[in-house]
């Protein structure tokens, strides 16, 4: 398999750098990269709806949420994208190396070597969230809580790296191969983060290479299927307002959501595309679920195109074995009279506990 990868977060390293006046420079480039332009009409496909079509991989290295610091600013001054710069620039050195140090006390991690990771392009803008204007996720209400701190009987949510394998429950449904939901399949990740936007009359159809999702999204006035059936990735029905695809989704099956919360039956989620260029692509996206978070919020993502990037098959762990041999291994553990609790302390690079090798 070959690895793509992109870490979003890199970027929250500079939440500490001094929340300055953006400077002209700064608001210009942003603007250029993140609005849509007005002047810009894309090309026609034969039957009279826009082109979206090409591949959009999720190459802006952007952090979710805005540093509390920065308040409303939405985008970095020339100082601070200076510093993001100078950081993927290290990090791209360190990723070349043919034999890099194990991080840490030196001691070898199940973890693969950094140059599997792709880390994607710095943006000045500041955040994903745009709104509200703080650039953060606003509260869950206390419904939402109390579902999240209900899931395992009690235990929360599973994880990528489980602090326990007592059950498949304990990994997330990212880490059994499932999917990473809607809107994340959008997003960047570790890897494989293409996106491939094909139309036909009445359709739009969205891949996303990680983890291997296809939406066929139709664009004909069409209703949504009935309330009883949901899914992981929920309903969609698009429309063209203008140039804009405007793709609205519903029946969400509680088991997917985004930054710690989980969409509810009365979540809705509506995502705008808009070529703003002849390589430029436009990405909104409101969630409204008013049983989950105290108010809607919007994310926009930049995405520009490469004609040369391939989608792959993402094979995710070939068979997923990684869950099989971890429920294995602990039970093997445990017949043997061993703890089963993960290890964090090495670096923070899961591995069996001190205890467990007793």
């Amino acid at each position: 398999m070959r690895y793509r990868l992109s870490v979003i977060a890199a970027a929250l390293a500079l939440a500490g750098l001094p929340a300055a006046a953006q400077s002209t420079a700064a608001k210009t480039t942003s603007a250029a990269t993140t609005a849509p332009s007005k002047n810009y009409t894309p090309k026609k496909l034969p039957w009279g709806d826009p082109d979206l079509q090409g591949e959009w991989p999720a190459l802006a290295n952007i952090p979710m949420q805005r540093p509390a610091s920065f308040g409303t600013r939405a985008y970095l001054t020339d100082a601070e994208f200076a510093a993001r710069q100078k950081q993927a620039r290290q990090q791209n050195e360190s990723d070349s190396e043919e034999f890099a140090p194990a991080s840490g006390t030196g001691a070898a991690t199940i973890n693969p070597p950094s140059y599997w990771v792709e880390h994607g392009k710095p943006d000045h803008q500041a955040s994903l969230v745009v709104d509200p204007p703080d650039g953060r996720i606003p509260p869950m209400t206390p419904e939402g809580q109390k579902f999240v701190h209900s899931l395992r009987g009690g235990l929360g949510p599973g994880s990528h790296f489980p602090d326990k394998v007592d059950s498949w429950e304990d990994f997330d449904i990212y880490s059994r191969c499932i999917t990473r939901g809607m809107f994340s399949s959008m997003l960047p990740t570790l890897y494989n983060f293409g996106n491939q936007i094909m139309q036909a009359p009445g359709y739009v159809i969205i891949r996303n290479e990680m983890i291997h999702e296809t939406r066929v999204i139709p664009t004909d006035g069409r209703p949504h299927v009935g309330s009883d059936l949901r899914t992981y990735m929920g309903d969609s029905r698009g429309h063209w307002e203008g140039n804009t695809l405007v793709v609205e989704t519903t029946n969400f099956n509680d088991k997917t959501g985004a930054s710690g919360g989980y969409f509810s039956d009365a979540a809705r989620l509506t995502e705008r595309f808009t070529r703003t260029g002849p390589e430029d692509l436009s990405y909104d996206v409101t969630v409204d679920d008013p049983k989950t978070w105290t108010k809607p919020w919007t994310i926009h993502m930049p995405y520009h195109m490469d004609s040369s990037y391939v989608i792959y098959e993402y094979a995710c762990h070939e068979g997923n074995y990684m869950m099989v041999d971890a429920l294995t291994g602990a039970r093997d553990l445990e017949k043997q009279g061993k703890g089963t609790k993960v290890d964090r302390s090495n670096a923070g690079n899961p591995g069996p506990s001190p205890a467990a090798q007793q």
